[in-house]
């Protein structure tokens, strides 16, 4: 039990592929959004990095899962402990105080009321008192720097790891959005199966995301195009151990039929956008966020399909957390909060 009470303020982009917690202005907790688990007592063994190093090399008495799916919380206990040990690594074990957290956390636009509850609930079982909701696209808008509140409009566009949020915000709301669960998670698997299809080899998702990371591309033709990355796994007909190069051309080809499926998305937000507003965008162009926004060549073949400017923000990674903390400093101002 603590001696003295105290209030914590904390901002957290609850992400599918990462977690981002700042506290003090800072970004304290940024790690995936990963744990593993023994089985056999149901202690928490590991969370974020740790936990992603043993993805695919565990035995039967630990299982490395993660908890949420498509944005939304699918391990509600995993969850739940994972956010627990995130928070005592930033206090660092301090037992002289009891914590009252002040939390703004993020959610998909997406979501249903049930999902809302259950990310309540993960707030307030964490020790939130004071527990604030914001939209992702929202957060990622305040992120880039821009006055959510004007009257002007912006389209911002975020592609994170279970779902891509598309919004247009005037006036302190969005005026029209779209969630769509289809983001970089997808993309690791086009990945996986083309490999396993085109040639024959299996690869885990580690790797996966290294040739994302590596040489994913949204065009077949790039001014500087990365070297080619050589993959090394077995052989699904022979079971050997075989070693190939992977080019971004390959990539690029693999990963149209879910890019095309996020230029949809965007189409119909498009289409649904009130005719000033719409004057507003094509002026100022879309914001690209999140981390797949950085996949190579996107903000340019975005722009040839839709034929408006698209930008990619400074830092996407980081966007919708520091427009969380931003919320954060400034819940009176922001009317949109959700409690």
């Amino acid at each position: 039990m603590g001696l003295f009470c105290f209030q914590q303020e904390l901002a957290i982009d609850l992400g599918t592929t990462n977690t981002r917690i700042i506290y003090k202005d800072r970004v304290v907790v940024n790690e995936p959004t990963i744990v593993s688990i023994n089985t056999m007592t149901g202690k928490m063994i590991a969370i974020g990095e740790k936990a992603r190093q043993m993805l695919g090399k565990t035995h039967e008495n630990i299982t490395t899962i993660k908890p949420l799916r498509d944005g939304v919380i699918a391990n509600f206990d995993a969850v739940q402990q994972m956010i627990q040990r995130m928070v005592k690594i930033i206090n660092k074990g301090n037992l002289l105080f009891t914590l009252s957290l002040k939390i703004v956390i993020t959610i998909p636009s997406g979501c249903t009321e049930v999902e809302r509850r259950a990310v309540r609930n993960l707030a307030e079982h964490a020790g939130g008192r004071n527990v604030y909701m914001i939209y992702e696209s929202m957060a990622a808008a305040i992120g880039i720097g821009i006055d959510v509140n004007a009257p002007d409009g912006t389209m911002v566009v975020d592609i994170g790891g279970g779902t891509t949020e598309i919004a247009v915000i005037a006036l302190g709301g969005i005026v029209c959005n779209q969630s769509l669960r289809v983001a970089g998670d997808d993309f690791t698997s086009d990945i996986q199966a083309y490999m396993r299809h085109q040639h024959n080899i299996k690869i885990g998702e580690g790797t996966a995301e290294k040739i994302k990371i590596g040489v994913g591309s949204a065009l077949c033709e790039l001014a500087n195009p990365p070297p080619d990355f050589n993959v090394m796994g077995s052989n699904i007909i022979t079971a050997t151990a075989i070693e190939i190069p992977v080019s971004y051309q390959e990539i690029a080809k693999c990963l149209d039929k879910s890019i095309s499926k996020i230029e949809t998305a965007i189409f119909s937000v498009i289409e649904n956008t009130p005719p000033e507003l719409y004057a507003d965008i094509v002026q100022r162009g879309i914001y690209l966020v999140g981390g797949s926004a950085l996949l190579r060549g996107l903000d340019q073949r975005f722009t040839e399909k839709i034929n408006m400017p698209f930008h990619v923000a400074e830092d996407p990674l980081l966007a919708v957390v520091r427009g969380t903390g931003i919320a954060l400093k400034n819940v009176d101002k922001f009317s949109f909060l959700m409690r």
